[in-house]
């Protein structure tokens, strides 16, 4: 960001210089504004978001999603992988079986408040 003096304007008549300027100073680097963007697309499919819905309640095992998504192993395994590289979810392995939990209950607010919005 540059320094608030450094601000340049494009021409296109800004009418309320101070209040652009204050928005401005006070907005995130673009770099975590990226990041947000890319941690917001993760919540854009379906099948990402139901299973995010079942780690509320308690962990699984990629067989018991399965079952409970009536999907195959395949798309969740792939689904998981995605929310795993996004560290939406975590996993703790017991023997042969994985088994999946959200990351920390940030991801359980964003849900939460995300269902709260749309459906006031």
């Amino acid at each position: 960001m540059k320094p608030e003096d450094e601000i340049e304007f494009n021409g296109e008549g800004v009418i309320h210089e101070e209040v652009v300027r204050k928005a401005l100073s006070e907005q995130p680097a673009e770099e975590l504004l990226a990041d947000l963007a890319d941690l917001f697309k993760n919540f854009s499919d379906t099948t990402r978001i139901r299973i995010l819905s079942l780690l509320i309640s308690d962990e699984m095992c990629v067989a018991d999603i399965t079952a409970a998504l009536n999907a195959t192993q395949s798309a969740i395994s792939h689904q998981l992988r995605i929310l795993k590289q996004s560290r939406l979810i975590k996993s703790r392995r017991a023997g042969k079986i994985v088994y999946y939990s959200l990351a920390d209950e940030h991801v359980k607010t964003i849900i939460a408040m995300g269902l709260e919005h749309i459906t006031e």
